[in-house]
């Protein structure tokens, strides 16, 4: 069995690894973070120079016409780097949801745009209090009016949306089907922002690198033009198929951004003294972080397959998705707290860079469905 990538996508990893060194070090993570707006146009351009956020859109649309995989391989360097803004909901999220779901109105007009940057998309899906991620989560209503429909709810952890130009947002059109399709009754609405009764507050988060908000709709008017309705057959399967990919991914960043808050922890203490010798030569220590390696094995793996089957066995990607969430969510905020004793007091202080890693492990747990609600998943995918 091969589980190594391919040699061009080692070639990405290491080219994206060299551009991110370059142009986004955590000086400048910081300078964004305490920023208004939480976001960077001009790193947000270097991506699309780069090519990276057109990876998903397929080449008839201006995109490189990649696999999940691909976009995986990115996300893990974006986790190691602590790279913001909106690429994980924008280009992989809002594209796969419009490449799965949208009309070919719909997907030539937005998705040249997110290609090149001109646009940034968001998903809005969650909703208080619960904030769950599936489609017994959502209760925001869309209701017919004529040829059109009005659309009055409160999404959450919508991440991004005070920069989006675009809110792909999940609305109930029909009452839930028992013992049925999870996303039954459920349709996507592609809402062009600003749009009259729309607004947004972003909201205060653990993790303060990312801009989650608060999307109110109001009476919101979406006409036919902003309905997905994938492909005659509703949007449900295209959202479920954009959450899939954003849980994949997400689980991608947090093995990247565990991989690096791993190796500066190890480069610390070879060079931290205590009793007169490197705080790396005690056994204890080493323990440590050989337990943190050895979670990264089975994270990177499950990342790996999932991503894989996402691409070419979708009918086993629900299980995979959850899978990979579910274990990286928990192996991140182990591997990133370890690395925070190893670094000892430092590692607690504003000025050191480790703290960062671990409230992005946080955030990342929660992120698309925390690893208690994908073990339900899996446990009902199963039929255990």
């Amino acid at each position: 069995m091969d589980f190594a990538l391919s040699a061009e996508q080692e070639q990405l990893r290491d080219s994206a690894r060299a551009l991110l060194a370059r142009e986004c070090p955590t000086t400048r993570v910081r300078r964004t973070m305490e920023s208004p707006a939480g976001h960077d146009p001009a790193l947000w351009k270097t991506f699309a120079e780069a090519g990276w956020l057109g990876v998903l859109v397929p080449e008839a649309h201006g995109g490189a016409g990649l696999g999940l995989l691909d976009a995986a391989v990115l996300m893990g360097e974006m986790g190691r780097a602590l790279a913001q803004g909106s690429y994980l909901v924008s280009s992989i999220g809002a594209v796969t949801a419009l490449r799965e779901g949208g009309s070919a109105a719909q997907q030539a007009t937005w998705l040249p745009r997110l290609a090149s940057g001109e646009a940034i998309a968001t998903l809005a899906v969650a909703e208080a209090p619960e904030g769950r991620y599936d489609g017994a989560g959502v209760e925001a209503r869309a209701k017919r009016r004529g040829g059109a429909h009005a659309l009055d709810g409160t999404k959450i952890f919508a991440e991004g949306a005070q920069v989006a130009d675009l809110v792909l947002a999940a609305f109930r059109t029909a009452a839930a089907k028992k013992n049925g399709d999870d996303f039954a009754g459920v349709e996507l609405f592609a809402v062009p922002a600003p749009s009259r009764g729309l607004g947004v507050q972003p909201l205060v988060s653990v993790d303060e690198t990312r801009r989650p908000c608060e999307v109110r709709f109001r009476n919101v008017t979406a006409g036919a033009a902003e309905r997905l309705a994938g492909r005659g057959k509703g949007s449900g399967r295209a959202l479920a198929r954009a959450l899939d990919a954003c849980a994949i991914a997400v689980s991608a960043e947090s093995v990247g951004a565990a991989e690096r808050a791993l190796e500066l922890a190890v480069e610390y203490v070879k060079v931290r003294e205590q009793f007169g010798r490197p705080v790396g030569t005690f056994q204890a220590v080493q323990h440590m972080a050989a337990e943190a390696a050895a979670r990264l094995e089975p994270a990177r793996a499950l990342v790996w397959h999932a991503a894989w089957a996402f691409d070419a066995r979708p009918r086993e990607a629900p299980m995979a998705a959850s899978m990979a969430k579910s274990y990286c969510a928990d192996a991140f905020r182990a591997v990133s707290r370890t690395a925070v004793e190893m670094h000892g007091g430092i590692g607690f202080t504003w000025e050191h860079d480790m703290h960062l890693y671990y409230k992005r492990a946080l955030a990342n747990a929660a992120d698309f469905g925390d690893a208690g609600f994908h073990r339900d998943r899996i446990a009902r995918l199963a039929r255990f």
